[in-house]
């Protein structure tokens, strides 16, 4: 791979991701002029309150919400990436192993249960039981795996388990669905479409930590992925501990899914395009894909907010809705075109 012309690539991602990001800051349903987003920004450096009430939005929702959808982006894309390098399939997406439906699962508990429980009020208890319906499903998947193979899980036991348990935590938000009242019921849709409409610069602090140190770690491992993608036994008599590799790839992809998810419901096909896309435009080394997704399903996610936020203001759609609007074509062109490379 020609270096200058992969970091000539990264600079224009980058780049588009900035304007977007700006677009997304300014736009929506109410439209900040630039010399009100510089001096709402200024007065924040400065450590005061901006003056006026459009400054305080901008600065305490606007602001925030763009930052953690670039994150929140951010992680679907390099968690797509790393599932995809792992099981050496390119319409594998991060929440494959569990992690979305056992995050949306432990979600929809929270809002039937969370009356009964008295913990309705609780700023954590949403984001707590959905990364922990994440972290269990995604356990469950590896130990089932596991079970009966001399505690070794193969490429495809992995990838059957993950459609087994899937089904299993879709069959149970379906039974919560049911069961729940009906602002229960439409809190459990509204979440399962995803949301940026909870951003605040606590949750920015938390999704950015664990998406940065989640990215960062992800590519101590991009040469060894590399080599995992001519095969298991190859990888290994090239020195790679493929056992190790997978339980590593996997807590990191759960790390990061999780804790996104947990802070912005489910939101489907940015993991799944986002790889495709850029394999498409350099390659699959994942030295140069995992910062490119980092980038990219950064940019990707702004997007869809920005039209989630504009289509119909002052409503707002769920970007749920306009990931898969926009992911569907997308995914079935890639498909027809034949193009990606792997």
């Amino acid at each position: 791979m020609n270096a200058s012309r992969t970091a000539g690539l990264l600079i224009a991602l980058a780049a588009l991701m900035v304007l977007t990001v700006l677009a997304s800051i300014r736009f929506g349903a109410i439209d900040f002029p630039l010399h009100q987003m510089w001096s709402s920004t200024a007065a924040v450096l400065a450590g005061r309150t901006p003056d006026t009430l459009d400054g305080r939005i901008f600065t305490e929702l606007r602001l925030p919400r763009a930052i953690l959808c670039v994150f929140v982006g951010a992680s679907l894309g390099v968690g797509g990436t790393l599932m995809q390098a792992l099981f050496r399939n390119p319409i594998v997406e991060p929440g494959l192993v569990g992690t979305s439906s056992g995050a949306a699962f432990g979600a929809s508990l929270y809002f039937v249960l969370g009356t009964a429980l008295h913990v309705e009020q609780a700023p954590w208890s949403l984001p707590a039981a959905a990364c922990a319906g994440g972290v269990i499903a995604t356990r469950m998947v590896l130990a089932l795996a596991e079970s009966g193979n001399d505690g070794r899980a193969s490429i495809v036991m992995l990838l059957l388990t993950g459609l087994a348990v899937n089904a299993l935590f879709l069959s149970g938000i379906g039974f919560l669905s049911y069961i729940a009242r009906d602002p229960q019921a439409r809190s459990i849709i509204f979440w399962n479409l995803g949301t940026m409409s909870g951003a605040n610069w606590r949750a920015v602090a938390i999704v950015g930590t664990v998406t940065t140190l989640g990215t960062l770690a992800s590519l101590a491992y991009a040469k060894q992925l590399n080599a995992l993608m001519i095969g298991e036994e190859e990888a290994t008599y090239l020195g790679v501990n493929v056992r190790r590799l997978k339980l590593i790839v996997l807590a990191i992809n759960v790390a990061i899914v999780a804790v996104a998810t947990a802070f912005t419901g489910v939101i489907s096909f940015v993991g799944l395009i986002v790889p495709h896309i850029l394999r498409m435009l350099r390659g699959a080394d994942n030295r140069y894909l995992i910062i490119a997704s980092a980038i990219f399903g950064g940019t990707l996610l702004s997007m869809a907010d920005l039209i989630a936020r504009v289509a119909l203001r002052p409503a707002e759609l769920p970007i749920g809705i306009v990931t898969s609007v926009v992911g569907v074509p997308v995914f079935l062109s890639l498909l027809r075109r034949r193009q990606y490379v792997f």
